[in-house]
């Protein structure tokens, strides 16, 4: 066993009433006197599609040392369950970029010969009215253009798009197209106090924290299709001084490696009191 993103239930909040077991196509939670409990680690994947389900707050995503998610287990659990939770459960996996997941779960789904438009699954991503995770819909947000010689009064956001966690971005999203991406450590935008004017203004976003976040093989693959299938112009990649934030940029490097198209990339290093320390 090792340590992995996991569910946890609160006794005390939980009214058993149920809510979350629908969203919850992979079985992993079942009511047992009187309240939702996770059944077996290995039918929970950890990314919390139940979570804004449960009215009472009683769903939370821990990191514990927790039996390996089987996607394979899984996918018997969800075939059970008819063709209409198939397409959800592909779409939530893709929707949370869990490619070797989806692999896993289609290789069962040949197996059992039972077939799916996976290129309409992951194309229904795209879509205005997005039936996945709230919080990793597609959006390009329009807003006021700011003036930038008015210093009065209260700056408008220059985010332009939602999500923004890198995780949750889906790479071939419209606003990647033809774009410049700024990659950016969590910290970054904490610590530079004109953020949003000077490094956000027209540009796509993504935020991630080479040392907390999981998944760094994940997030290389990301940013190699960013290139790819999302044809973003290029790349900057802004990160702390501190010596885990190099992680980002040795990921964009590596990505620029792995990806056939080839576009440019530059890394601003910032220092704790939000100054430039280097710039290349």
């Amino acid at each position: 066993m090792a340590n992995r993103k996991i569910i946890k239930i609160d006794e005390k909040l939980c009214n058993g009433c149920g809510l979350c077991i629908p969203n919850c196509p992979e079985g992993a939670i079942r009511i047992i006197d009187g309240k939702a409990r996770l059944i077996s680690d290995l039918f929970c994947d950890g990314l919390g599609a139940c979570l804004g389900h449960c009215p009472e707050g009683a769903i939370t995503v821990e990191e514990r040392e927790a039996l390996p998610y089987n996607e394979k287990e899984v996918m018997k659990n969800i075939i059970k369950q008819g063709k209409n939770t198939i397409i959800e459960h592909l779409r939530h996996l893709d929707d949370h970029n869990e490619f070797e997941y989806l692999k896993d779960a289609l290789e069962v789904l040949k197996e059992k010969n039972i077939k799916v438009d996976i290129d309409e699954i992951t194309e229904k991503k795209h879509e205005v009215h997005h039936q996945g995770c709230p919080g990793s819909r597609v959006m390009e947000l329009n807003k006021p253009i700011n003036n930038e010689n008015d210093l009065s009064g209260t700056r408008a956001s220059e985010l332009r798009q939602w999500p923004v966690q890198l995780h949750l971005v889906p790479p071939a999203a419209p606003f990647f197209q033809g774009r410049d991406v700024v990659l950016v450590a969590d910290c970054v935008g904490y610590a530079v106090g004109d953020f949003h004017k000077d490094y956000m203004k027209d540009k796509a976003i993504a935020i991630a924290c080479p040392k907390l976040d999981n998944g760094g093989e994940l997030y290389i693959d990301k940013i190699t299709a960013m290139i790819d299938q999302g044809n973003i112009k290029s790349l900057t990649v802004m990160m702390m001084e501190v010596p885990c934030c190099s992680g980002l940029l040795y990921m964009a490097k590596e990505s620029i490696k792995k990806a056939k198209r080839k576009i440019e990339i530059n890394s601003i290093v910032i220092s704790i009191n939000g100054g430039i320390i280097e710039k290349n």
